[in-house]
């Protein structure tokens, strides 16, 4: 059963559902602070619900309070699952001693030290200093693992891009840099200058400051390389810059509406299809200057449509 404070599972998809509907940033900032307080994690809550993911999409939201929540939120799910999955490791791992009475007494257990298998998901992560940003450098990771030294290159840049503000393991980031590479390298057919052409595509869309939800969903395997390789820029663009082109779009949209003919309703036309007085019609001069205007009417009624000069 999923564990949560005063929270089902239901009532969580509920609130995930009004996240994407709030309206203002205070609606958004009430909801994620119920979901801090309300929910504990866990695997197969995360995994049930994709609350996770519905929250990270907020991380690069331009309400610093909403990004800043949903990065401590982030990490404060990610530190309770991991302790919860070293506390089972624990457990299962104490030898069980019984008695004649077929009773197990009570067994000093001494303190936990989880293996590395139990902490390669979530290690306490080195970061530079001064808020540099992690690379293969700083992660003492070595990219040499062709003879090509193009797609060792494009191996390392890969690294550094989906590096650069996660919190996740060396070993997976590298994993995941070493796939997106291997997909393009196939699909591609060699290091090509088709090859050289998508890598540069791809980096410069994962490297992208305003974008921590794409890196995010590539890290976290949401977005496989498979898939990352067959993404339009558009699908891989930040939720800023997604919305600046439905604006643009809905601007561009408004103002060829605008440049249209000016339309007049008038009863002086008569539609000779159903005989109703109720025609629209705009002029423009279609021939020389000297000529008259051309008149352009459609019957509001039936939507006949006929011109005249």
């Amino acid at each position: 059963m999923v564990q949560t404070r005063g929270l089902d599972v239901k009532e969580i998809k509920s609130l995930m559902s009004g996240l994407e509907k709030a309206g203002t940033p205070q609606i958004t900032i009430d909801i994620l602070e119920q979901l801090k307080k309300d929910v504990v994690p866990t695997e197969k809550l995360l995994r049930e619900t994709k609350l996770g993911i519905a929250v990270n999409k907020l991380r690069s939201h331009s309400e610093k309070k909403i990004s800043e929540l949903v990065k401590s939120m982030i990490k404060k799910w990610k530190d309770e699952v991991t302790a919860q999955k070293a506390s089972s490791h624990a457990q299962s791992s104490t030898p069980s001693v019984t008695t004649a009475n077929n009773k197990s007494p009570p067994v000093a257990v001494p303190s936990f030290t989880p293996p590395p298998d139990v902490t390669a998901s979530k290690p306490k992560v080195q970061r530079p200093p001064n808020g540099a940003p992690r690379d293969v450098k700083t992660d003492g990771v070595k990219t040499d693992i062709y003879d090509d030294r193009v797609r060792n290159s494009c191996v390392t840049v890969t690294y550094n891009a989906l590096a650069s503000d996660s919190d996740a393991h060396s070993d997976t980031i590298f994993q995941c840099s070493k796939d997106i590479e291997r997909v393009v390298f196939q699909n591609e057919k060699g290091a090509t200058p088709a090859y050289r052409t998508k890598m540069r595509s791809l980096y410069l869309n994962l490297k992208d400051a305003k974008n921590p939800n794409l890196r995010y969903r590539v890290v976290s395997g949401e977005i496989s390389a498979e898939r990352l390789y067959r993404m339009s820029p558009q699908e891989m663009a930040s939720e800023d810059l997604k919305n600046e082109i439905k604006r643009l779009e809905e601007k561009n949209l408004f103002n060829a509406q605008g440049a249209k003919e000016q339309r007049a309703v008038t009863d002086r036309f008569t539609c000779g299809k159903c005989k109703q007085k109720k025609v629209s019609y705009y002029q423009m001069q279609t021939r020389s200057a000297d000529e008259p205007l051309t008149t352009f009417c459609t019957c509001e009624n039936c939507g006949n449509r006929w011109k005249f000069s």
